[in-house]
């Protein structure tokens, strides 16, 4: 007798309570993000099947909270959208409690590490600690894997029900190819599914016995792994810690003999800081820094103020979200309704329909985020180097002030450009992309000089040959080092023709979120199109507000993500 093939299980259909815009907001957000970040409008609709009114009110409305930037036809993800998986990532603690323990092991291993939660019949990463090489982990921090297809998922399949294990075989029928899972490679379509079944079965089976699990190149040709359970006070386990490896370094026999002992004592280490209770009060619900404005500044603006394409109902949804943090994993609804200044009717419904909808687990008197969340554009995101934040803060800075401005960080006694907008002048600044100047005479190099400790900063002047590049420039050691102090105190500097006849630039700091100058970004003009007084005048306070916005969007995604400079 022949059975028919299963299939994926229907939806269940939205509860009485549910806020209909929310959920459309929401399936925009996974189609922005399933499509790496960008996507035309038009091609929002077609997948979303919502109307294009629709959509553009939804797309009004995220780019209003700053979640999203219409750039043209396409809608683009916004690093402020990384507020909401941060939220799920602050609530877990494990990045925070495990992370510094998943680096050290990395670093003694020279190996790549990873921490993986279960999400569903998948894995989804919380934690990567990579290793520079030409074959390396390229996963992120949000990425999704099917369980079967590495290390980690045969420690959590462990703990499935019948009803886990027959959702998780309608999915292998249901996507044999694995296209629900964008992160992996395809799976040939003619794979063995019944066997593919079987051998996953066995290999839950052996990580049980034995207490850690390995990947022999389940993902991908050459790529292996070996993963142990982190377990809580209670015994649950909650994560796993992974050491991914290559076969041109070991083989897949050879790799749990070399790292399970350190994987082991780790393991023991981040049991005990799980335990360990955390000092301190909660964190703020928000990656809003003390003192600036709350994030929802939307809630205090007018109907007429936010206009008709403003959808209220959505972008409550969306803060219900923030509401959770570190120390507030589990939270009551008047305790989400405070957070987030909602009324607790509002907030409910926020609630019930993101429970709906996965995105929060509910006991019916406690709420607590899932790992779900970060498949709202965590993973493209959390990849974002510092030219990329900053290049959109930099073309509204052109626009505004009608000349070329650039990016540039320290590399060694130099600075290197790393993004630009250029203007359109007959006569402009022409500068490409990695150009190096000396950073003495620029205002970039002093911006960021000034911002070394004083010790460093003092090192790396007396081993500088202080060339005299035109007649204007600095070049003795005490003037230079007065300049220095004088910048770090003004928050800017001004450098008029000492590096090129004609050339003035005016540059400002750019700080990371431990308030760090990571790099500078400068407006250079001609000379002759204005007096430093001037430029001071109307260029410096447009400067400072396009640094303001590049640190707003860096402090939101270098929470848990490590910005690249290149």
């Amino acid at each position: 007798m022949t059975h028919p093939a299963p299939t994926a299980p229907a939806s269940p259909a939205p509860p009485p309570e549910a806020v209909g815009p929310l959920m459309r907001g929401l399936s925009v957000l996974r189609e922005l993000a399933a499509g790496a970040g960008r996507r035309p409008v038009g091609d929002l609709v077609r997948t979303t099947g919502l109307a294009r009114s629709t959509v553009d009110r939804v797309l009004s409305t995220l780019a209003r909270l700053g979640y999203v930037r219409i750039e043209g036809r396409d809608a683009v993800s916004a690093p402020r959208l990384l507020e909401l998986g941060n939220a799920y990532l602050a609530a877990s603690e494990l990045p925070d409690r495990l992370g510094p323990l998943a680096d050290r092991l990395a670093d003694e291993l020279d190996e790549s590490v990873s921490l993986a939660v279960p999400d569903g019949d998948g894995v989804r990463f919380v934690h990567q600690a990579t290793r520079r090489r030409a074959m390396s982990l390229a996963f992120r921090i949000g990425d999704l894997l099917p369980a079967e297809r590495g290390a980690p998922g045969a420690l959590f399949a462990d703990a499935w029900t019948e009803a886990d294990w027959r959702r998780w075989r309608s999915r292998r029928v249901a996507d044999p190819t694995d296209a629900g899972f964008p992160a992996v490679p395809p799976r040939p379509a003619d794979d063995d599914t019944a066997g593919a079944a079987a051998g996953f079965e066995a290999r839950v089976a052996a990580a049980r016995t034995a207490g850690w699990s390995l990947d022999d190149q389940l993902i991908e040709p050459g790529l292996v792994a070996v993963a142990a359970p982190v377990r809580d006070a209670a015994g649950r386990t909650v994560c796993a810690l992974s050491v991914v490896s290559h076969t041109s370094r070991l083989s897949a026999a050879e790799l749990p003999d070399a790292v399970l002992p350190r994987l082991r004592e780790t393991v023991a280490a981040m049991t005990d800081a799980l335990a360990a209770p955390r000092g301190g009060p909660p964190a703020p619900a928000s990656d809003t820094p003390p003192g600036h404005p709350p994030h929802a500044t939307w809630m205090r603006a007018s109907k007429q103020e936010l206009g008709p394409e403003f959808v209220e109902s959505l972008a409550r949804g969306l803060l219900t979200l923030t509401a959770f943090g570190t120390g507030r994993a589990e939270l009551p609804l008047s305790a989400v309704a405070e957070a987030t200044g909602l009324a607790r009717a509002t907030a409910r419904r926020a609630l019930i329909t993101l429970a709906h909808l996965g995105y929060l687990t509910t006991d019916g008197k406690l709420f607590r985020l899932t790992p779900k969340v970060l498949e709202l554009g965590f993973a493209h995101l959390s990849g974002l180097t510092l030219p990329a934040i900053a290049q959109p803060h930099l073309a509204a800075l052109v626009e505004r002030v009608h000349d070329s401005a650039s990016m540039a960080v320290l590399s060694g006694d130099e600075i290197q450009y790393v993004a630009r907008v250029p203007t359109v002048r007959i006569m402009s600044v022409n500068i490409t992309l990695g150009t190096r100047f000396p950073a003495y005479p620029t205002s970039m190099g002093r911006v960021l000089l000034a911002g070394l400790p004083p010790a460093e900063r003092s090192g790396r002047l007396a081993r500088t040959a202080l060339t005299r590049l035109t007649r204007h420039t600095v070049t003795d050691p005490e003037r230079l080092g007065a300049i220095l102090e004088q910048v770090r105190a003004d928050g800017y500097a001004l450098v008029d023709e000492e590096l090129e006849e004609g050339l003035r630039s005016l540059a400002v700091p750019v700080h990371d979120r431990t308030g760090r100058v990571v790099s500078a970004v400068n407006v250079s003009t001609h000379a002759g199109r204005c007096t430093p007084e001037e430029a001071r005048a109307t260029i410096l306070p447009a400067l400072r507000d396009a640094a303001t916005a590049i640190e707003a969007d860096l402090r939101v995604a270098g929470r848990y993500a490590r910005i690249a400079a290149l």
